[in-house]
């Protein structure tokens, strides 16, 4: 007679269980930064001083995640005070008149291998607009004052005119100044503000 040998089926345990929470991006480790094409042939990169955000994270269900970000448009640095008051002033962002630019996300997609893809509403001046960033989760830690932290990636193309930022001036030898395209870069560092459910 054969023996039988019964098989138990280990149940599904997310990554991520750990991470559920509330975390407040820490604007000192983390960047929000751009790369944009010049005069056709390099690269100018650029990043915004001033912002705070919020990261609603559900370890066991990540996709019920959501994140949220405000940017003072003011604070662009770009490495020159000269391009840094034209980037803020009225052919861009205007930021006089709209000192703020936010991010709220409306879904989150697991793409494996610590991949996710985050799509949400960017609104920048009086334009909202859908957009959809890529992210790498970099891992979670517990730093030198016993705080949680975790740490994503991400990037996303943006058309700028499409947020009315469309200045741009033509080159004698063909072309234009600025590319139309943006790439958004993104390190965020978030600290762990509330360990309660985040959905």
């Amino acid at each position: 007679m054969q023996n039988r040998t019964e098989t138990t089926i280990p149940l599904t345990v997310s990554p991520y269980e750990g991470l559920t929470g509330v975390y407040a991006i820490d604007p000192v480790h983390s960047t929000i930064g751009f790369s944009v094409r010049h005069a056709m042939i390099s690269n100018v990169r650029g990043k915004f001083t001033a912002f705070e955000g919020i990261l609603k994270l559900d370890g066991s269900d990540p996709v019920r995640s959501e994140a949220y970000l405000s940017v003072q448009t003011g604070s662009v640095d770009t490495g020159s005070a000269e391009r840094d008051a034209h980037v803020a002033g009225p052919d861009f962002f205007d930021s006089t008149t709209f000192p703020l630019m936010s991010f709220r996300s409306t879904g989150v997609v697991d793409a494996g291998d610590d991949r996710f893809r985050l799509t949400g509403s960017l609104r920048i001046k009086d334009v909202e607009l859908p957009v959809q960033i890529d992210l790498e989760f970099g891992g979670s830690s517990q730093d030198s004052y016993g705080q949680h932290r975790v740490g994503f990636e991400g990037t996303a193309t943006l058309q700028r005119s499409d947020w009315g930022l469309g200045w741009n001036t033509a080159l004698t030898t063909g072309g234009v100044l600025i590319s139309d395209k943006v790439k958004l870069l993104l390190d965020v560092s978030a600290v762990q503000v509330d360990q309660a459910d985040a959905a």
